[in-house]
């Protein structure tokens, strides 16, 4: 189980890649999908707000009631890495709603304000053990609360990479000095 400390690391490290790789696509085709069927920059990051945002409400929820005994077998997940990797395609579980596709630096502070909500959430449960608490995740299984803050970052790390594809994927445009 990672510590506090690693997981704040985690999170610094994942949003700095992403906002670096972001940094690749002019605003010009932030809403441009590379292919069919795949998501367009603003797409990726509208799905990375809205599910930091509902992890957020659910560990808040979650914290707010006792922690209960989750059962022996139940304490078994896919490991968190798997998640970095891209070889195993899900669908989103939570839908992109249409208010939150903005331009880019208004989505870009978006999901740096979600971060640091993510921020003050994790300072003001410092005291606490929140190994104790735990939600199931769709696919990993149940996680406990330090494990669905380190999901975030490494959900973050994910779609960096995709971000990036999007990023190499998208036409170049050629200035002329003529």
């Amino acid at each position: 189980m990672s510590s506090l400390a690693t997981i704040l690391e985690n999170l610094a490290r994942a949003q700095s890649e992403l906002l670096s790789a972001t940094d690749a696509i002019p605003a010009y085709q932030w809403k441009t999908k590379p292919a069919d069927g795949r998501w367009s920059a603003r797409e990726l990051i509208g799905h990375l707000s809205a599910i930091e945002k509902a992890i957020l409400s659910r560990a808040d929820k979650l914290l707010r009631k006792p922690p209960k005994s989750v059962p022996f077998f139940k304490r078994f997940h896919v490991p968190m890495m798997l998640v970095e990797r891209r070889f195993i395609r899900r669908k989103a579980p939570v839908p992109v709603e249409p208010q939150m596709i903005c331009e880019k630096e208004e989505m870009l502070a978006e999901l740096r304000g979600v971060r640091d909500r993510t921020l003050a959430f994790i300072e003001a449960m410092r005291s606490r053990d929140l190994s104790k608490w735990s939600m199931p995740h769709p696919f990993l299984g149940t996680l406990n609360a330090y494990e669905w803050l380190q999901f975030i970052a490494s959900h973050e790390i994910r779609h960096t990479k995709q971000m990036r594809e999007i990023a190499v994927t998208l036409p170049k445009t050629v200035i002329s000095l003529d």
